[in-house]
């Protein structure tokens, strides 16, 4: 009998979990990817917008005939939340901490000046303006952080649903396309050095929110006074050194949500842990961080061994971003919009200054 137990209660063996997971879910990722493959190459097409954003704007349209996913809800569920996790570790294979410690320094007092700035304006402004705090969160950290790639690591954290993540997200795709049209324009009217990527390279890499966006505001300025490669370089290494802050952002969010759930379930007697919210992907993030370093700085390994890599997490992003629009009720979004956007435009308003401002008294423009 007691055998008979044990084999009944016995947890299952990962080729058995993961054979589950995959037959109850293989639809619903089938689905995601009859979006995201379009959407990948539109973004490549459209770097300004980006796949991520055509994604989600897609699978938003298909969700207002499509309401009933029926047997595809599985795994659009799955994609929203696993596939997104397993993209943010993936990023991890961009981040050479070597070259980001020793190039990233000059804008370092930048990047927190303008990340405290952009977390401060959220916070005030939820709490003035009753906006959620979840999507509060979402918007002051894709703000001030990197975009959609901040967005995609702090939602499980936070426990964000797919509609919250939606509005964030477009939110930011709002001022990420603002501003890659209209600073190079405004940084000559400002009158950063035209002969040298430096100065506009760092505003690139503070100011603006996603890295298709910084990069098409770095391009353009290197196209307007023929500067090669050198202010894209300069902007995507600060942009990928804002890319760090995801880490610490993460694992205070994880400690400030198990206070709350302690405290809300005080009463009812759960008891809510740490480890229970702790965002285990980051630290498989830092791993693939780890492993680039060595690899490439110690090994002699090129960086281009892990352009696959980097590939399949930008990619995976699209598919996690197909699946939250596919879960995400347009009609609402666009009726609930005004406050996020306002908080965004916020947001996007002081980061923006207090990088000019850092620049300024730090002596580079």
């Amino acid at each position: 009998m007691s055998n008979e137990t044990n084999t009944a209660t016995a947890k299952p063996s990962l080729p058995a979990r993961f054979a589950a997971t995959a037959s109850s879910s293989w639809r619903g990722v089938a689905a995601c990817l009859v979006i995201a493959i379009p959407s990948w190459f539109l973004g490549h097409a459209f770097p300004i917008i980006g796949g991520p954003v055509i994604a989600i704007l897609i699978g938003m349209v298909v969700a207002l005939f499509w309401k009933d996913h029926g047997a595809c809800a599985a795994g659009i569920t799955f994609t929203s939340k696993k596939v997104l996790q397993w993209a943010v570790v993936l990023l991890g294979f961009g981040l050479n901490l070597t070259v980001i410690a020793s190039t990233g320094v000059q804008s370092l007092p930048i990047i927190v000046a303008t990340i405290t700035t952009s977390l401060v304006i959220s916070y005030t402004l939820c709490r003035v303006m009753h906006i959620p705090s979840k999507i509060s969160t979402l918007v002051g950290v894709g703000s001030s952080i990197c975009g959609g790639s901040a967005i995609a690591a702090t939602a499980p954290v936070i426990d964000a649903d797919d509609e919250e993540v939606a509005q964030a997200i477009s939110v930011i795709f709002l001022f990420n396309v603002i501003a890659a049209i209209l600073f190079p324009t405004f940084g000559s009217i400002l009158g950063f050095s035209t002969t040298s990527g430096d100065a506009f390279g760092i505003f690139a890499g503070t100011a603006v929110n996603d890295t298709s966006s910084v990069t098409a505001a770095a391009s353009t300025w290197d196209s307007m006074y023929g500067l090669g490669s050198a202010t894209l370089d300069k902007a995507v290494t600060v942009k990928l050194t804002r890319t760090l802050a995801i880490i610490p952002i993460t694992l205070v969010l994880a400690f400030v949500r198990t206070r709350k759930e302690e405290k809300a379930d005080a009463e009812s007697g759960t008891k809510v842990t740490l480890r229970q919210v702790f965002p285990f992907f980051i630290l498989w993030f830092v791993a693939a961080s780890v492993i680039t370093t060595v690899a490439t700085s110690l090994l002699g390994v090129p960086v281009a061994a892990f352009d696959p890599l980097k590939e399949l997490s930008k990619f995976m992003i699209v598919l996690a971003m197909a699946a939250i629009g596919l879960n995400t009720d347009l009609v609402k979004l666009v009726r609930t919009g005004g406050k996020p956007i306002f908080m965004g435009f916020c947001c996007w308003v002081g980061i923006t200054v207090v990088s000019l401002l850092m620049q300024h008294v730090l002596g580079i423009w």
